[in-house]
């Protein structure tokens, strides 16, 4: 579904990303791991058309998509997830889960019925300020909100991120529920542990190359891994 080519990419003055190709097959969860610094969310800002790749392709169902503007990368199936939720905190549960759906002109009951089948307590808090919400509630509401243009392919850059370990399960669950209904899922996450158990696919990103791919068992497995990202 998504192919990078040899991408390149100049961030903040840094050589970010360094020629990296990898794969991203339909209906399956591909996870990047890597240490801070790595290129991993680079990557995803990239594909996402926020950042300006300096060479290199990035393909979405073999369309050539590389530079396109944000809103057209969304009008084409692909969402992110943003690092660090970034919900509008004056604006209500229901409101927030609208603006995902900006590009769309068709009614939007459907999907909101969808997202709270999903995230009940969402439905629960559909009136109240998202800045309100405890940090699992707006992960959640992040992840709602992406869903709303219907996407095909959905990014997630470190959903886990400053949540307790009982809520990170239950948003690594949410990923493989919401892959089970047919969204491809790219994911970065500095929980390997969880990762590595969810994805189908793996890459480990060293200093904006890749250095190792496997299966996320193999590379949960892997001595390497282990002791660099499990310990």
């Amino acid at each position: 579904m998504l192919r990078i080519n040899d991408l390149h990419v100049n961030y903040g003055g840094i050589n970010a990303v360094k020629g990296i190709t990898l794969d991203v097959p339909e209906n399956e969860i591909v996870t990047i791991i890597g240490a801070n610094g790595a290129g991993k969310s680079t990557t995803l800002r990239t594909v996402a058309g926020v950042v300006k790749p300096a060479s290199g392709q990035v393909f979405f169902n073999e369309a050539d998509i590389t530079g396109d503007p944000p809103d057209s990368i969304v009008a084409k199936g692909i969402t992110l997830v943003p690092e660090g939720r970034r919900v509008f905190p004056d604006l209500n549960v229901l409101e927030n889960l609208k603006i995902g759906a900006y590009i769309r002109k068709d009614k939007l009951d459907d999907d909101i019925r969808w997202v709270y089948d999903l995230f009940p307590r969402l439905k629960e808090r559909s009136w109240q300020a998202a800045g309100t919400l405890s940090g699992g509630e707006q992960q959640m509401l992040a992840v709602g909100r992406a869903l709303m243009s219907r996407p095909k392919l959905m990014m997630m850059d470190e959903p886990s991120l400053g949540l307790a370990p009982l809520i990170v399960r239950n948003i690594f669950e949410i990923i493989r529920e919401i892959n089970r209904q047919g969204v491809t899922i790219l994911l970065i996450e500095q929980n390997a542990n969880m990762a590595l158990q969810t994805a189908t696919t793996a890459y480990v990103l060293k200093t904006g190359l890749i250095s190792m791919k496997g299966t996320g068992s193999e590379l949960l497995n892997n001595e390497e891994v282990k002791k660099a990202y499990l310990t």
